[in-house]
């Protein structure tokens, strides 16, 4: 490492202290790769040659920090992303949600909310939804705002649709939605059971016992001690007999109580908690 290396890095942890001690935000376990990227993008974006001077503009210039939160939280989303995970849902997860009088289920990190939705349509199909309470939550309060909305561009529709239609989908994808302006504005009655909150998974503790957490590809921006954290705020959040679902990416073996479940299926990272 280059001496030019050492100090951009001590300027990166400098300013990720400054935002969790002035901020409450906490970045300092992030995967530091994969951070510096995203850092050294609104760096530039912002106009300015050092990670110092993005320090000192989110510290005394109001709307920088929402901008630099916006950069370091972006997701990859769509909705029915990977569509044989949601197939896999349908045949192996419902039947144990089935079991169950009331059904709570916790998308953690749901970004801009296409998932979400995903879900609400994937158990609308399968009659559940009436007996079903979605939590959506995120650090980003911007994609919170956006996420309550329910209208994404039409543009992206045909791709959500064949990711629809590979999954299981039991209906016409447009029914879903009616396109105006540009945009496609989801249904109201898909909105009328989810419940969408800021949460910080690295600060916020447990809120509530789920027999469904969703948390993919949030993980892979951690540190191996932050993941170990967050599985731990999982652990304390399911329910027995409960399910978890990870990202592709994402490996079971960093949560400390990992002997406690059991694959439902490996490839699509379902796993069931049997103790």
């Amino acid at each position: 490492m280059t001496v030019d290396d050492e100090l951009e890095r001590l300027e990166i942890e400098l300013l990720l202290e400054a935002i969790f001690r002035r901020f409450g935000f906490d970045f300092r376990d992030y995967a530091y790769t994969s951070l510096r990227r995203r850092i050294l993008h609104v760096m530039r974006k912002e106009g300015l040659d050092s990670v110092s001077s993005l320090q000192d503009k989110v510290l005394h210039q109001q709307g920088t920090l929402e901008r630099l939160l916006n950069g370091l939280t972006i997701s990859v989303t769509s909705m029915f992303r990977d569509p044989d995970f949601y197939a896999a849902i349908r045949e192996k997860v419902l039947p144990i949600l089935r079991t169950y009088p009331n059904i709570n289920i916790w998308h953690a990190g749901c970004a801009s909310g296409e998932e979400v939705y995903s879900m609400a349509i994937l158990m609308q199909e399968e009659g559940l939804y009436d007996k079903c309470r979605l939590y959506a939550t995120d650090m980003n309060e911007g994609a919170i705002k956006a996420a309550k909305t329910g209208i994404l561009p039409l543009t992206v529709m045909k791709e959500y649709t064949n990711n629809y239609l590979r999954s299981g989908g039991k209906s016409a994808f447009s029914d879903y939605y009616t396109a105006k302006h540009g945009n496609a504005i989801f249904d109201q009655t898909l909105r009328k059971n989810v419940v969408f909150a800021h949460h910080n998974l690295v600060t916020d503790s447990s809120f509530h016992e789920f027999h469904f957490i969703l948390c993919r590809n949030v993980m892979i921006y951690f540190n191996k001690a932050l993941q170990s954290r967050v599985f731990q705020l999982f652990n304390q959040s399911l329910s027995p007999f409960g399910v978890l679902a990870l990202g592709i990416r994402e490996s079971l073996l960093l949560n400390p109580e990992k002997e406690t479940y059991e694959e439902i299926d490996a490839l699509q990272r379902l796993y069931r908690r049997i103790s």
